[in-house]
């Protein structure tokens, strides 16, 4: 396992140094620089700021840096947009508040999509595969932004307006478990019924075919309950595709949910990153797309190592 493990990290080792270089030369094809500081920016002023962050130096002098800088965890390196302020500061100050939402949205999403997509396979055909595959389709048909809108209205503003107390936040972040509820629950609850939609079809489809194997009919033969079969028989084997599916969500536990994130006020990591493009903040565009870059990576690795753990057929090699 460990070999293995070892082998694809040296294999990846050239896609993630071909990434940070790509990403180097494309925020470098126009000067950034100028562009942060404006037209109206003298060349004296460009070219203090340019030595003040090395960036007067020969591109492959600055690419090595900024890989010892990686390797080394070494976030430093102060924002444009936010004088005085470190990168590393911003990634772990942005990054709880992404977990917040995210987390917490991952796990519901999943087990409420596996198990009403389970519930749908089985009773294919009825109607109450029907019913639920209207529902999931409806979902993926209104936009987040109509459910946030909705969301904000019903769930906070019309709240406040009848009761006079504010059940949930339509704007703003507070740390803490107590505030959790109150800032965190209603993008959450978006956030959910945004991504069943796509889950529940997704996981409908892999029990479909699930549901016509030799082993479910010998299972249905025997007199095994509908429930033993949906939820050991059949879930057990349908867990490859279980395990990819949220395997490809996981980068998105730290880089947030850009539009719930911005509509909510949430300082989260999208959030953080939109308004480093926003403000041309070169150093944090930078270090945020590396480390997204790396998220994506070590998820692919973990993907592979966590197929032949919930599937013995698959050998490791």
């Amino acid at each position: 396992m460990w070999s293995y493990i070892i082998r694809r990290l040296i294999y990846y080792i050239p896609v993630y140094l071909g990434v940070i270089l790509m990403v180097m030369a494309i925020l470098r094809i126009q000067d950034p620089v100028a562009i942060h500081l404006g037209k109206n920016a003298t060349p004296e002023k460009i070219a203090v700021t340019k030595k003040a962050f090395g960036l007067d130096k020969p591109f492959i002098t600055q690419y090595a840096t900024f890989l010892k800088k990686l390797v080394t965890f070494d976030f430093t390196e102060q924002s444009w947009d936010f004088p005085g302020v470190t990168v590393g500061s911003m990634i772990r100050r942005s990054i709880v508040p992404s977990l917040s939402i995210t987390v917490p949205a991952l796990i519901l999403t999943t087990i409420l999509s596996i198990c009403v997509g389970m519930i749908s396979a089985y009773y294919r055909g009825r109607t109450v595969d029907k019913t639920l595959v209207f529902f999931a389709v409806l979902g993926m048909c209104i936009s987040v932004l109509v459910y946030i809108i909705l969301g904000q209205y019903f769930g906070a503003y019309l709240i406040y307006k009848e009761t006079g107390h504010e059940l949930f936040a339509i704007q703003g972040y507070e740390p803490g478990l107590q505030y959790w509820a109150h800032y965190c629950l209603l993008p959450v609850m978006i956030s959910v019924i945004v991504a069943m939609g796509y889950d529940t079809r997704f996981y409908r489809a892999v029990m479909v075919e699930e549901t016509g194997r030799d082993y479910i009919k010998t299972a249905r033969a025997k007199g095994v309950t509908k429930r033993k079969v949906m939820f050991v028989h059949m879930l057990k084997n349908a867990m490859i595709p279980i395990v990819t599916q949220v395997m490809i969500t996981l980068p998105f536990l730290i880089t947030g949910s850009i539009v719930l994130e911005m509509y909510f006020g949430i300082p989260g990591m999208g959030r953080a990153l939109i308004m480093a493009v926003n403000a041309k903040d070169f150093p944090v565009i930078q270090a945020f797309t590396a480390v997204f870059a790396a998220l994506f990576i070590i998820t692919i690795i973990l993907t592979d190592v966590l197929y032949a753990l919930v599937d013995p057929r698959i050998r490791l090699s």
